[in-house]
């Protein structure tokens, strides 16, 4: 389906590329180029489109690899199979269609700060049949908003064997993976085989929010399979879900009182927590511990850390850390280049003047893109940029059937709030629908949610195929 949608979002725009060129080469107005569609980068496009592109004072151009758009913080879901990624999709040609923006399909693959352009990679069919050739597309302002990769820290086989959770596609594969185990297992104690007695084991390293908010939506996963008989295996017996962290704790991000609080919860879900506990290999049936004998290993999966994207390193000398992410100042400006400015994942920006850095969340994306279309109007006019500040409204950890917990914080508030229950719950879910109404309105984000909430008591709450 991915395919699928790629394809044909590649040739409506192989119908539209030449007129659009000749539209962006005819423009005097000031050109901001946004690589990147996630959180931040398609909610900055958004925002510009509506006050700078619609005033005719700059013209907004949107780049991304993929055709659509899906938030990260719900891969978790989409992994597990509790959530269709396709119902939640935006596509992005239709976005710029309403908002006033340009799109892009293509990976970014080289830039010229010189000439101020940047080079996409041409675009294929599933074929291999070429839709789009390498294209260069000019900017006055370029922001980079690219997100992060999987970072592995060198450990032997884990870029071979242990999924990443980046993307849509990430997510589908780990699905059809859990999936695929469940009906050998199924049928090897249907066939009392040698293996009959061995559970599904999955491991998944690191116990960020991200690792901890999979391994509890899993167990509700298990639990939902096991009504249907080609997955009919018990719950508890017949599946092992790990949580491998190097550090003490589980969220070692957070408060040890939300961390305490997370490994009880994960305790009565059933989920074996191993911390201070370093990974040194992963293989294809096993990963390998300084703690002990290999785990037997059906499904691999890595939450333990991020990057910035590789190409970053090689763009014509960016500034980025060893990190590879992109150093950027208080106005999130590039540190060697005042054009181009970073935000979200890429980005590596100052938190303190005692030399941290902000950690790489969404909301720390949605308030940089708040931030630049504000800061972009005044580069535009001329005006001296504001400097950035980050507010910290908490962090909340979903655990499926469990609940939520985490903290809250505001301005008026000396320090977070530790919530749980319904409101914790409510804010979670809120948290999403604030980030679809940016994007479309009040008004479709509202339609939206009724068509999610009437799909889920028309359609099976599980994903089967």
């Amino acid at each position: 389906m991915a395919a699928i949608d790629q394809q044909a979002s590649a040739t409506t725009q192989r119908a539209h590329h030449a007129q659009s060129a000749q539209r962006m080469d005819n423009s005097a107005a000031h050109r901001v180029v946004i690589v990147g569609g996630g959180v931040g980068g398609l909610g900055l496009a958004t925002r510009l489109s509506e006050s700078l592109g619609r005033a005719g004072l700059a013209q907004i151009v949107l780049v991304d690899r993929w055709p659509t758009h899906f938030w990260k913080p719900l891969l978790h879901e989409a992994a597990s199979g509790q959530l269709d990624p396709a119902t939640h999709q935006l596509q992005y040609a239709v976005q710029a269609q309403r908002h006033g923006f340009e799109f892009e399909q293509g990976e970014l693959t080289a830039l010229d700060r010189a000439e101020r352009h940047i080079t996409l990679s041409a675009l294929h069919d599933a074929d291999g049949r070429e839709i789009l050739p390498a294209r260069q597309i000019a900017f006055d302002t370029l922001v980079l908003a690219m997100g992060s990769v999987t970072q592995y820290f060198g450990v032997p086989g884990a870029a071979e064997h242990a999924l990443p959770l980046e993307s849509v596609a990430h997510a589908e594969a780990f699905r059809r993976k859990l999936l695929d185990a469940c009906l050998r297992a199924n049928h090897a104690r249907r066939a009392q085989t040698a293996h009959a007695a061995t559970p599904v084991s999955i491991n998944i390293i690191g116990a960020g929010a991200t690792g901890v908010e999979l391994a509890a939506a899993l167990r509700d996963t298990v639990r939902l399979l096991n009504r249907y008989s080609p997955f009919s295996l018990d719950p508890v017996r017949d599946f092992r879900i790990r949580l491998i962290e190097s550090s003490g704790r589980v969220l070692p991000a957070l408060s040890e009182t939300i961390s305490a609080r997370a490994q009880r919860m994960l305790a009565s879900l059933g989920v074996e927590v191993l911390s201070a506990t370093r990974v040194t290999e992963v293989r294809a049936d096993a990963v390998l511990t300084d703690g002990g004998a290999p785990l037997a290993s059906d499904i691999a999966i890595w939450t333990a850390g991020i990057s910035g994207p590789p190409v970053l390193r090689t763009l014509d000398g960016i500034a980025v850390n060893r990190n590879a992410q992109i150093q950027v100042n208080r106005t999130l400006q590039c540190t060697n280049d005042p054009n181009i400015f970073g935000l979200g994942d890429c980005a590596a920006c100052p938190a303190d003047d005692a030399g941290a850095f902000l950690a790489p969340r969404a909301q720390v994306a949605h308030q940089q893109a708040l931030f630049l279309a504000r800061a972009l109007k005044c580069r535009i006019a001329g005006e001296a940029l504001p400097g950035f500040v980050y507010r910290d409204a908490g962090t909340l950890v979903g655990f499926g059937r469990e609940g939520t917990i985490g903290s809250l914080s505001n301005s008026l508030l000396t320090q977070p709030v530790f919530v749980d229950g319904w409101l914790a719950t409510a804010v979670y879910k809120l948290i999403y629908r604030r980030h679809v109404m940016t994007l479309t309105g009040f008004a479709r984000m509202a339609l939206d949610t009724a068509s999610h909430w009437l799909r889920r008591r028309v359609h099976p709450v599980i994903r089967l195929h």
